[in-house]
């Protein structure tokens, strides 16, 4: 909306815009930052961003991040309202080691800030350079549809960008939805289809429509062996690809020896060197999420990362919360990362060292004292139970033998079913951390993971040679 205000001529498409942040889905739940930004694009009036949400918002993402959120969230400010005086910090627009997308978002950022605080002389060629690729295609950049507009807002404080911006606002507005919304990437149809497989394959599901989505999935393989999350991205990340592997794995070892050979060796080549795993390339902070991702992965093929696996167990038992938790990863659910972890703890080869055994039972422990009385979990300690927290925690007590909390939650999510799906369910999805989005189908699919595990639990079925129920984000 603040966008087309600037460029003018839209008033159908930025009406339909208007209902949409008023009468939208979460319109009626909006706190923080995105409450502050939607009445000031809806009521005209000053931002109310403050430092104190600038500052919770640093501080919900993981902390490597803390810089670039701020100015990120300034930036947002003062594309809604020109009148808001933000900082300047040089220092949160350092390039190093940073994935495409965040290097778009940096820049995109940093000249809207720059404009705002008459410090256009540090816009340099290679800034606008950056911005100017994202529009040389006919559709979204990377399906990225934040990124796309974060681009657009600081183009069009440019000289000599009306033609692209004008472009790249028709662009965005192909994206736009029915309900007047604009959705935060084009689509996930690569990450639903790899977790919908592993979930599948858990339940039992015909094999010929298993082959289907692992057919699909090959086709959206990149060229350096890693997947993205949809196939109108070039961007790898080991989330996406460590489920793939797994999924193809589960499904046939044999058939998709090559895929899983190129999927293995893309994770693999980012490894860091404290033992951990970043998400999307080499040289960036390593996360505990991606890590446990990464070793439950190699733990398919054991022979020949032994090493990594070990190293990678006792990176995530150095970075283990006081509370048995992990720092913040892309899922708004504390019972997110800790699932896997427990998952990757179980996996390894021989025998757990005293200290990643420690891990595994302080991460247990938090799961079992959090569970709520009605047999849920909720996404933070105190919250109320939601679908994807008590499949997330079902599958992680699923791994001790005290079968209670596991038919709580049993119990739990047999009633949030309904006609075929679960309702009521929470979106934990976020991007960028930690701004959440929705993508409705992943309550059902780790509604299904989570009872396949129980049932791989209860009554192990055979699986065949080298396969196992696997586990996705």
């Amino acid at each position: 909306m603040a966008l087309l205000d600037r460029v003018g001529g839209y008033p159908a498409e930025s009406g339909a815009m208007r209902g949409f942040l008023r009468q939208g889905p979460r319109a009626g739940t909006l706190t923080g930052v995105e409450r502050a930004l939607a009445r000031a694009v809806l009521e005209g009036g000053t931002v109310a961003v403050t430092d104190a949400l600038v500052e919770e918002v640093a501080a919900a993402a993981p902390h490597f991040t803390a810089g670039r959120k701020r100015a990120l969230v300034q930036a947002f400010a003062t594309a809604v309202d020109e009148r808001f005086l933000p900082g300047w910090d040089g220092a949160a627009f350092d390039r190093s080691g940073l994935h495409a997308w965040a290097v778009v978002q940096m820049t995109a950022s940093k000249v809207i800030l720059a404009h705002a605080t008459g410090n256009t002389h540090a816009v340099d060629d290679e800034d606008v350079r950056i911005l100017l690729d994202t529009q040389r295609g006919t559709g979204v950049w990377e399906g990225n549809v934040l990124l796309h507009l974060s681009a657009l807002h600081a183009l069009s404080r440019l000289p000599g960008t009306g033609r692209v911006v004008t472009d790249g606002v028709r662009a965005a507005l192909e994206q736009q939805r029915a309900d007047g919304g604009l959705p935060f990437v084009t689509d996930t149809d690569t990450w639903v289809t790899a977790t919908a497989g592993i979930a599948l394959a858990s339940a039992g599901a015909p094999r010929d429509v298993l082959h289907r989505l692992a057919s699909h999935l090959v086709g959206r393989q990149l060229p350096g062996g890693g997947w993205s999350y949809t196939d109108a991205s070039c961007q790898a990340d080991v989330d996406d690809t460590s489920v793939a592997v797994q999924f193809l794995h589960v499904l046939d070892a044999a058939r998709y020896e090559e895929a899983i050979t190129r999927g293995i060796r893309s994770m693999t080549s980012v490894a860091g060197p404290d033992g951990g795993f970043p998400t999307y390339r080499h040289g960036a902070p390593s996360e505990p999420c991606m890590t446990a991702a990464v070793v439950d992965a190699l733990t398919l093929r054991p022979a020949g990362h032994e090493v990594r696996i070990r190293a990678g167990l006792d990176y995530l038992a150095e970075l283990q919360c006081p509370d048995g938790f992990f720092p913040p990863d892309w899922s708004s659910s504390t019972l997110h990362t800790v699932f896997r972890v427990l998952l990757a703890a179980s996996r390894g080869p021989g025998g757990r060292s005293p200290g990643v055994e420690r891990m595994a039972q302080r991460a247990l422990g938090a799961v079992l004292s959090r569970q709520n009385p009605d047999g849920g979990w909720g996404m933070r300690e105190g919250d109320e139970s939601d679908v994807l927290s008590t499949a997330y925690g079902l599958i992680a007590v699923c791994g001790q033998d005290d079968p209670g909390p596991a038919r709580g939650a049993v119990s739990f999510l047999m009633a949030a079913e309904h006609d075929g799906g679960v309702r009521g369910a929470l979106s934990d999805s976020i991007g960028p951390r930690p701004f959440v989005f929705t993508v409705p189908v992943l309550a059902d699919v780790f509604t299904v993971l989570a009872l396949g595990h129980l049932a791989g639990r209860t009554a192990p079925a055979p699986l065949g040679p080298g396969r196992r129920l696997a586990v996705a984000r």
